[in-house]
């Protein structure tokens, strides 16, 4: 059986990126899907998709559609143009398949996401971010002002330190359906309004300046969770304006949930 997921185009003239549509078959694993990332231009492909020392394999992402985690790896590699395939990992079926003795030898941790780059497995998304500015530092995510640099890694840790595992699945679960949205809504409003300071003398265009970096890569998925727990954010000008002026970036729109092979086709704007 075939589905249908959107693949990322890039054009080498500009950096353009388009989506298209393309078919994606079941693969082996976990009966999970394939979604395949790749470039027009077989030289920029080389180039951006592994460092002199590694091998041409395209990478593997370990994914769910609505996590935030790997939602923020999932924008970095397309910001870096880097192509890619994802193995789409469901954490709500059949009680997670996170939690299967297959996956276990892949993370560890049980979560996603996880990477599999350059003969080498990956977890942890900012660790995941990291090894990706490091080896491939074109179309970089961090600023080269050393300050800059610090307020982007500052911002990032607000966020997948103090307010995204606070709110995670396995968190809620524990806190129980009657408390989930209640807690969730005390811990994100908490932290944005810590983010929001910090961007009240950090933002430009975007979290830090005027160049996109590995804060907004965080920072965009965590304004979705809020959504879902039903947050008020019109305490958050910064924070929401950020947030409209990346939502159009192709980049991020591919990384979106709802273009992921595994979101259940009969949510909205699926």
């Amino acid at each position: 059986m075939k589905f249908m997921a959107n693949r990322l185009f890039i054009s080498q003239l500009g950096g353009v990126l388009q989506t298209t549509n393309k078919f994606i078959t079941k693969n082996s694993f976990s009966q999970s899907n394939t979604f395949n990332m790749s470039t027009t231009n077989t030289a920029l492909s080389s180039t951006a998709s592994s460092p002199s020392s590694g091998g041409d394999e395209k990478p593997i992402l370990y994914s769910y559609w609505r996590s935030s985690c790997s939602w923020r790896v999932r924008i970095a590699l397309n910001l870096k143009e880097i192509p890619y395939d994802i193995k789409p990992i469901s954490l709500i079926k059949s009680g997670g398949e996170q939690h299967c003795n297959e996956y276990r030898e892949v993370n560890p941790m049980e979560q996603v996401p996880a990477l599999q780059i350059d003969g080498h497995t990956l977890i942890e998304s900012l660790a995941i971010m990291h090894y990706l500015e490091e080896t491939r530092p074109q179309r970089p995510l961090l600023p080269q002002d050393v300050h800059k640099r610090a307020k982007v890694r500052e911002i990032c840790e607000i966020i997948c330190s103090g307010i995204q595992p606070l709110q995670n699945l396995i968190v809620l679960i524990h806190v129980g359906e009657e408390k989930k949205k209640e807690w969730a809504q005390h811990w994100i409003t908490r932290g944005f309004r810590a983010v929001e300071k910090v961007l009240s003398t950090s933002a430009g265009k975007y979290c830090v300046g005027d160049e996109i970096s590995m804060a907004d890569c965080c920072l965009v998925p965590q304004v979705f969770n809020a959504r879902r727990f039903h947050v008020d954010l019109r305490p958050y000008p910064i924070i929401l304006r950020i947030d409209r002026e990346l939502e159009s970036n192709p980049a991020f729109r591919a990384a979106h949930p709802s273009n992921q092979p595994d979101c259940p086709p009969e949510l909205p704007n699926k």
